[in-house]
């Protein structure tokens, strides 16, 4: 039984081809173009990659002369909206008769009941019911179509009419109805009839959002030294360290070596900020009275904004801060009592010529620089169409039936959307397009899929539970440089989670991706460059202060998407940035083992090959062989043409064999599908440990710690050695175009070029002296860094 379902599950687990019909027509049926639903691959329309969905768009704008209550002598006027089932209410104003609403309804064509639209004005009564004021009807068959890029349809007011007859009442509304797709501009900020439920709170969370990540800069601070700084015993000169706080943020220098009032340090100390800089520098010097204790010498608190903005890599100008006053003088006015605190010599800058890392280099999705200043034209447009999902399973509870809430969130440079919250729903439908300008193909977009816990419920979470958070449904990494040019993609991906009990399939997500060329020469011009600006080369960080920054950046990030309104919230932000990338897990490392085992396999079986030669296998073979070993033996000058023509013909022959599709996440090659509960119950295990023996801990956590970077050297390992495959395999088909035409003109120049003029250049270039050697990486090191790996694959 479980052998037959083990196919099954390997198919499910793998991407899927979807025809989905995508683009625009006309409404009711009628044909665009000659051709109804656009069929091409380039499509003139900007809402091409999604399928056209109706919506019955109503605007209230504004009522006058509305009539006041006989009773009270005022008018507590709001609007009713209401089309069959649906029902919406625009907000109440106290004592208004001429009240301003301007609000937006959409109800979905798929689920309209009704023949005609009802708009009703009622009057807000604290005690009893809510008085009729009047009402407006409109016929579902008279409602005109809009269709962008046309202008927004002009409101207009109508008379109010009486509860069950068709004569007028004192009062008026103004209104827009009108038929239009989910291209509408009002269609963000639009009251959904399929959210009716939704409550006034949760309102904000289901709403279609587009999020721009702050403005992130280093802060480089150089603490080169201190003066007459005094300790409070001062027949004992202080061990003076630096400490530097910019938010959350502590650094500290080291000790100085000898005990003086005249301290030297001259370390950097490297921060994260973000615009607008809310923070500030707080800068102490502090004396290690013992080890427990330290006793503050000086404070200074600096704004950022005070500070150079530089870059590239010229010396920044050092300048004297004197420290804060104290005392009882400062307090009293008293000018004789004031204390005497020191100064401090820094060199702060803030630097704008790197580009400041939030999300793991490998799948970092923005390589631009801080400073707008060094951004290169872009050079192509990436198109997203988040279509729908399929069988998601519920993810918790609603009046005793499961439930999912399902919105998506796709994240790629400095823009982050995400879709409207689909309600109880487990094959949501979003049919949401994005765009975002492209500098850099050799970057990835993620997108994953979120339950939403925040619709407005007035439920608190259980006892111990915590604060509600938004679950995660499943991810999905797609890289550009996979992608062909100006060709529509369009998949169904699986959403695999790994949960405490094994690997689960939580749905599939449905994408249609276009990645559009502006320039091709920048292409291929950048192919040839380094991946990050060129500061991180000159003037480059160590391993520990890139992985410190990241968490500091990636924090900075999660705290600002999570104030905005509504928020995107932390654990969303921190599961898209792969915040837990670097922890230990067992099934990692073995994944990263096979998958430098699978590189070898190509030389095993050529050793076997050259095996079966020496054996005489087969005849023709061996003959041929020996034929072709005396001809380069005669002639070694032939010897290199005949590789990179081999090459050559090799990338034209696997052309047949190319991926059709973008990468997704791979089971196998994660080592998923074959975890050990033990190893599952490792991975899950909290850091520190949840053991409780003490000793355990202490040596399980420094095990795991060990591991952690064997498990990232592995990885990097085995992504050198898939980036050679990649060459010639067409992941990346510019690529491998560049690399095959160089691969035949290499085999021309060196078949005309004797061998041993091809040696002497080829060795006194290995040989150079430093001075003629670059810091910059060079070419062939650019194009091969920039080469896809299976890493994109990795769960």
């Amino acid at each position: 039984m479980s052998s037959k379902a083990a196919p099954n599950q390997q198919e499910d687990y793998k991407l899927k081809d979807m025809k989905p019909r995508l683009g625009e027509r006309w409404p009711h049926g009628g044909l665009r173009g000659g051709g109804g639903w656009i069929s091409s691959e380039r499509a003139t329309s900007t809402y091409d990659l999604v399928e056209q969905m109706f919506y019955l768009y109503v605007r209230v704008v504004k009522a006058k002369d509305l009539p006041t209550n006989p009773i009270t002598g005022s008018c507590d006027p709001y609007v009713v909206v209401k089309l069959g089932n649906y029902k919406g209410n625009t907000q109440h104003f106290e004592k208004k008769i001429n009240p301003e609403w301007n609000q937006v309804f959409a109800f979905s064509k798929e689920k309209i009941q009704s023949s005609i639209l009802e708009v009703y004005v009622r009057d807000r009564e604290i005690v009893g019911r809510d008085d009729f004021l009047g009402k407006v009807v409109f016929d579902m068959n008279e409602v005109p179509t809009r269709v962008p890029p046309d202008s927004p349809l002009a409101p207009q007011w109508y008379r109010l009419e009486k509860w069950q007859e068709d004569t007028k009442v004192k009062g008026e509304i103004m209104l827009a109805v009108w038929m239009g797709t989910q291209a509408d501009e009002a269609f963000p900020e639009a009251w959904h009839s399929d959210a009716a439920s939704v409550e006034r709170e949760g309102v904000f969370n289901i709403r279609s959002k587009v999020y721009v990540s702050p403005k992130l800069w280093y802060l480089r601070l150089n603490v080169i030294e201190a003066q007459d700084v005094v300790p409070q015993d001062k027949s004992q000169p202080p061990q003076a360290f630096a400490k530097a706080r910019v938010g959350n943020q502590v650094l500290k220098t080291k000790i100085c070596p000898t005990r003086t009032t005249n301290p030297l340090w001259n370390e950097d100390l490297i921060f994260v900020v973000a615009e607008p800089f809310e923070e500030q520098l707080v800068l102490t010097v502090e004396n290690k009275v013992t080890p427990a204790k330290d006793e503050i010498l000086g404070t200074i608190h600096l704004p950022l904004t005070m500070f150079e903005r530089r870059l590239d890599h010229r010396p920044v100008h050092s300048r004297w801060f004197n420290f804060e006053k104290y005392g009882f003088g400062t307090l009293e006015g008293d000018k004789r009592h004031e204390l005497f605190a020191g100064r401090v010599h820094l060199r702060v800058c803030l630097e704008g010529a790197y580009h400041v890392l939030d999300e793991s280099t490998m799948y970092i999705s923005d390589v631009r620089p801080t400073a707008r200043q060094l951004w290169k034209q872009p050079i192509g447009i990436l198109e997203l169409g988040i279509l729908s999902a399929q069988g998601l399973l519920p993810m918790k509870t609603k009046d005793g039936r499961g439930a999912t809430d399902a919105y998506c969130v796709a994240n790629y440079g400095q823009k982050w959307v995400r879709t409207r919250t689909i309600i109880e729903s487990f094959s949501p439908k979003w049919n949401e397009q994005y765009t975002w300008e492209v500098y850099d193909p050799c970057t990835v977009i993620t997108l994953g899929v979120f339950d939403n816990c925040h619709l407005g419920e007035n439920k608190k979470p259980a006892a111990g539970s915590g604060a509600r958070i938004d679950s995660r449904i499943g991810k999905v990494r797609i890289r550009l440089s996979t992608l062909e040019m100006d060709r529509i993609y369009i998949n169904s991906y699986p959403l695999l989670v790994l949960h405490p009990s094994g690997l689960k399939k939580m749905g599939e997500l449905q994408l249609a991706v276009r990645f559009t060329c502006l320039s091709l020469a920048n292409m291929i011009y950048l192919y040839g460059h380094p991946l990050l600006p060129k500061m991180h080369y000159l003037h480059p960080f160590t391993v520990n202060q890139l992985d410190s920054l990241r968490y500091q950046a990636m924090n900075i990030v999660a705290v600002r998407l999570g104030r905005a309104e509504p928020p995107l919230r932390k654990e969303v932000v921190e599961y898209m940035l792969d915040v837990d990338s670097h922890m230990w897990s067992m099934r990692r490392s073995k994944a990263n083992f096979f998958r430098i085992v699978s590189l070898f396999s190509g030389v095993i079986s050529m050793s076997k090959w050259l095996g079966e030669v020496c054996h005489w296998k087969t005849p023709v073979t061996s003959v041929l062989v020996h034929v072709l070993f005396i001809i380069l033996i005669c002639y070694p000058e032939l010897i290199l043409p005949t590789i990179f023509l081999y090459m050559f013909l090799i990338g034209i022959w696997n052309y047949r064999f190319r991926p059709r599709h973008p990468p997704h996440m791979d089971t196998k090659l994660s080592w998923a599908e074959a975890v050990h509960p033990d190893e599952l119950d490792e991975e899950f295990d909290t850091f520190p440990t949840s053991k409780s023996q003490d000793v355990v801990r202490m040596r399980y956590d420094r095990l795991r710690s060990v591991a952690g970077r064997i498990q990232t050297v592995m990885g990097d390992i085995a992504t050198q050695g898939e980036r050679f495959h990649a060459l010639l395999s067409w992941r990346d088909p510019r690529a491998t175009s560049l690399f095959i035409i160089f691969c035949l003109i290499a085999a021309v120049v060196l078949y005309v070029t004797p061998f041993r003029i091809v040696a002497f250049v080829a060795g006194i270039i290995w040989l150079r002296h430093p001075r003629f050697r670059s810091k910059l990486p060079s070419l062939p090191s650019n194009f091969f860094r920039r080469l896809p790996s299976r890493a994109d694959s990795m769960l």
